[in-house]
């Protein structure tokens, strides 16, 4: 072989190893990202902040996915796409599945890679959060795990009828707290005062899921499980006591119908008060067309009570880039982020501070937003993941329907809690 031709071998390797490097730089690393929005406002908001990490971000393409608006089908989607190792990078999750994800060893713990990380710091955001995401059921402590960061905060509210308020000659609830007389059984005479003006009209409304009924658990002094959610805990005093005042909202007739979808009726104007989230306050600004604003919820014998509901962004325990993904939930979480997912106002920012809340007051000035934020920053309890147990079996499966029963007037409150915990306890596990 010549030494002509050696040359020329060596030449080409050294421009095929030259390009290769060149296309390599070009293409960067690849990242992709996905969210569950609810509607084409909040896609077009995750697109164009996508689109300014990826412009400002050397070296990093980033891609992101809407994923479908179902509850259940979106986390049924991405459990599917982690077993088949198709799954994006990073993406969101609600905040009390984050044991079911955790504990399948779908998610990389972030913990090594915020120690490392000077510049991070926890404390920015809600601690009710920050507790849960650090939970490490290996120790059943809060040391050595970091699942991700909170992309958000809700809470839950009393959203009224002004008009109606006014027809009855009352104080709106806000009125009633400042007065300091906003208890469950001024909320009843209330409701009982509206519904006397007669046509269809109903004091109150809410539908048909845990976090309403448990709402008043909690604010009678109960709780859904021990203090180590290990076991059940609906067989209290309280508890029952927390089901016969609902209960009596329904049998005294002041109430939409329990299982009935109270939204509609609500904005129809034959509501005065509807119990729901922050993220029903856009459709509902679009579609009432009456005098309405937002309320804390009445205080029952253990003071007031509400949930910090959330959602966290996490890592693909199978991502080729850990880095890169750290660095995208920190700008996912950023002040300027959380700005602008929150102005559409369905949540608050899941950072503390008046600033972090600036695009919320802004864009909704005229509405009580205290209602939600007192409620965060005082009060709520997180959203919690059930890690020693199976909530789908323990609440879809038995508890919901139970309370149905209850609150319809097929069984009695007291029979609730005497045979409740003995039919779920197999759903338990000791975590170990």
């Amino acid at each position: 072989m010549s030494k002509r031709f050696i040359s020329l071998l060596l030449l080409a390797s050294l421009v095929i190893g030259f390009g290769a490097s060149v296309v390599s730089a070009q293409d960067g690393v690849n990242l992709t990202w996905r969210t569950r929005p609810d509607n084409q406002a909040e896609i077009d908001v995750y697109t164009a902040l996508s689109q300014s990490i990826d412009e400002a971000w050397d070296g990093v393409n980033l891609e992101y996915q809407a994923g479908g608006t179902e509850t259940s089908g979106y986390q049924d989607t991405l459990l599917a796409e982690l077993a088949a190792g198709t799954a994006p990078d990073v993406f969101w999750i609600p905040g009390a599945d984050l044991a079911s994800f955790a504990s399948r060893g779908v998610l990389l713990n972030l913990n090594d890679l915020a120690a490392a990380d000077s510049a991070f710091d926890a404390s920015i955001f809600y601690p009710q959060q920050v507790a849960e995401l650090t939970y490490n059921a290996e120790t059943d402590s809060n040391e050595g795990a970091l699942w991700g960061l909170p992309r958000d905060a809700s809470a839950m509210a009393l959203y009224y009828n002004q008009d109606l308020f006014d027809e009855a000659g009352i104080p709106n609830p806000q009125e009633r707290l400042e007065a300091g007389e906003w208890t469950w059984e001024q909320f009843k005479e209330d409701a009982a005062a509206i519904t006397e003006l007669g046509d269809g009209i109903y004091g109150y409304g809410m539908n048909a899921w845990w976090g309403n009924w448990e709402l008043f658990i909690n604010a009678a002094g109960g709780s859904y499980f021990t203090e180590g959610r290990d076991a059940c805990n609906l067989n209290s005093p309280e508890v029952e006591n927390a089901l016969t005042f609902m209960r009596s909202l329904y049998e005294d007739g002041v109430a939409v119908p329990y299982g009935t979808d109270s939204e509609p009726p609500f904005l129809a104007g034959q509501v005065g008060m509807f119990l729901n989230g922050r993220w029903a306050t856009p459709g509902t600004i679009a579609q009432a067309e009456f005098n309405w604003n937002v309320a804390e919820v009445p205080a029952g014998p253990a003071g007031q009570s509400n949930f910090l509901f959330w959602g966290a962004y996490v890592v693909n325990a199978n991502t080729a880039h850990p880095e890169e993904a750290w660095q995208l939930l920190q700008q996912l979480t950023s002040l300027d982020a959380q700005q602008q997912v929150s102005a559409l106002g369905a949540n608050f920012p899941s950072r503390q501070g008046e600033e972090a809340l600036a695009a919320v007051m802004e864009n909704f000035p005229d509405l009580n937003n205290a209602a939600f934020t007192n409620a965060i920053a005082n009060y709520a309890v997180a959203e919690a993941p059930l890690w020693k147990g199976d909530f789908g079996q323990i609440n879809w499966n038995t508890v919901e329907p139970a309370i149905t029963q209850v609150l319809s007037g097929e069984l009695a409150p007291a029979d609730f809690t005497a045979n409740i915990c003995g039919q779920i306890e197999q759903y338990f596990t000791s975590g170990s």
